[in-house]
């Protein structure tokens, strides 16, 4: 739905929340979009982000991550109550230019469209280094191509397809993690392989305390537990492609808080329980470190073609919404008019096909140069995914003040606790981005925000130029 859409829903020449009709096929069923949104919270944050946060904080991370649990619950349900206001596939971004003004949404488009193409750099790139586990000859620079190749040829045959494959790469995520629980609950209970003698729930807080960082140690892993949960947004951008949204994203957002209890806090208090957190080490997947402890041979190969599968299900994930972005900017007249094009099959494949361009350039110029100019551009992606969570929370208390008054139906998933929730939610990634600053590992993510700004401040003021028409409207739209 364009601005020019929103003006006339307001002014009543289309039925208030009605659904927008976007060109798209509502081919994502109950089962995939479901797996979305258990996938978009399980990736290698966890698997193996976690290894670092566990060696600063000890075994308090469980209650680091119960924390930001609690603060993505309450993004989810702000952004729940959106999606039943209005199911559009450009989800926040659209949300952003109705209720805090066409800039916010221009914004909010271009920097998720970044986020996700280097984020596919990344992943595509690390993926291909998993690869390199099983046979180091071949060559890192191929199989991020080959892996390319296949990803956005799947996301050129249907949406359909996109989600049975999403469907079946959460399913290997969520059923390895299941997995490690189980085995890691026959450990402590029945005492068996070569951490049975050790293993034991005291050793949450036994060895050096549950705090052995102390708190301080606690708050600095913060950051690291946010950017593990980033992409668990997506599923708002599969409303516009729902077979039945205002039925199917209540259920998938209403599983948020028993998927990081089960998937993030109780994996984690088995992995501690099993192993003593002094065992991990940065930049080595707990997973791992755990099977090793067990005495499970095979374990290191299996947590190794999880973790491909984790990566492999990001860079498919980008490839969907880096597409469905362009195309939502130029149909409100803030991208080339080109993205708007849809295949016979509804895909948008000009938009989809120049971010996979761009995401090939990126893995080229990570091969030639891996070096400090590529890490700047990749630590960009951490600041940029806490932008679209804070437009959700903001444009989530502008349309509830609406709808309060009357200008706006009400939404039929109302978020619980708003407005305190939200902005609760507002001021810890406030908080955190604070802290980013304080910790000079992250502090290069701080960088390049305002580099972006300007790039994005000099974009908007040349469409401005070009059509103050369509500014004006956005403008209407906010007030």
């Amino acid at each position: 739905m364009t601005s020019v859409q929103v003006d006339k829903q307001h002014d009543g020449n289309e039925a208030p929340g009605q659904e927008p009709e976007e060109g798209y096929q509502r081919g994502l069923g109950n089962r995939q979009i479901q797996m979305i949104a258990i996938g978009g919270a399980i990736g290698t944050g966890l698997f193996l982000g976690a290894g670092k946060a566990i060696s600063m904080a000890g075994p308090s991370i469980v209650l680091a991550y119960a924390i930001v649990g609690l603060v993505i619950f309450f993004i989810m349900r702000a952004l729940g109550e959106l999606l039943m206001y209005r199911p559009v596939s450009g989800s926040f971004s659209e949300y952003g230019r109705e209720f805090l003004g066409p800039f916010i949404g221009f914004v909010t488009g271009w920097t998720y469209w970044l986020f996700w193409v280097v984020t596919g750099i990344t992943e595509v790139t690390a993926a291909a280094t998993y690869v390199q586990y099983w046979n180091k000859d071949i060559p890192q620079w191929a199989s991020a191509l080959v892996f390319t190749c296949a990803l956005f040829g799947i996301n050129l045959i249907s949406v359909k397809i996109f989600g049975e494959l999403e469907f079946w790469f959460s399913m290997v995520k969520v059923t390895a993690i299941i997995g490690m629980i189980l085995i890691g609950l026959g450990v402590i209970t029945l005492g068996f392989s070569d951490a049975g003698d050790t293993a034991s729930f005291t050793l949450l807080w036994s060895d050096g305390g549950f705090f052995p960082k102390g708190i301080g140690g606690t708050l600095m892993t913060l950051q690291i537990v946010m950017f593990a949960f980033l992409a668990v947004e997506l599923v708002g951008v599969t409303a516009g492609e729902a077979t039945d949204p205002k039925k199917v994203l209540p259920k998938a957002i209403n599983t948020v808080p028993w998927r990081i209890g089960l998937f993030y806090i109780g994996a984690l208090i088995i992995i501690l329980s099993v192993v003593s957190w002094t065992a991990f080490k940065p930049g080595v997947s707990p997973f791992v470190a755990a099977f090793q402890q067990i005495g499970l041979p095979a374990g290191a190969g299996i947590v190794n073609f999880v973790v491909l599968t984790a990566a492999l299900s990001s860079a498919n994930s980008g490839m969907y919404s880096t597409g469905r972005m362009l195309r939502d900017l130029a149909l409100n007249g803030q991208g080339p008019k080109f993205f708007t094009k849809l295949s016979k099959n509804g895909l948008p494949t000009w938009g989809t096909g120049v971010s996979v361009a761009m995401m090939l350039f990126g893995v080229y110029i990570n091969y030639q140069w891996p070096g400090e100019a590529f890490n700047y551009v990749v630590s960009f992606a951490t600041i940029s995914g806490m932008w679209a969570w804070i437009v959700i929370l903001a444009s989530q208390l502008r349309y509830r003040a609406k709808a309060n008054r009357g200008e706006l139906p009400q939404s039929e998933f109302k978020a619980p606790g708003s407005p305190y929730t939200s902005i609760f939610a507002l001021a810890f990634i406030g908080m955190v981005i604070v802290m980013m600053g304080v910790d000079k590992d992250a502090r290069i993510s701080l960088y390049a925000a305002p580099v972006w700004a300007l790039i994005l401040g000099v974009g908007y003021l040349c469409i401005k130029r070009r059509d103050a028409a369509l500014v004006a409207a956005g403008a209407d739209t906010k007030s």
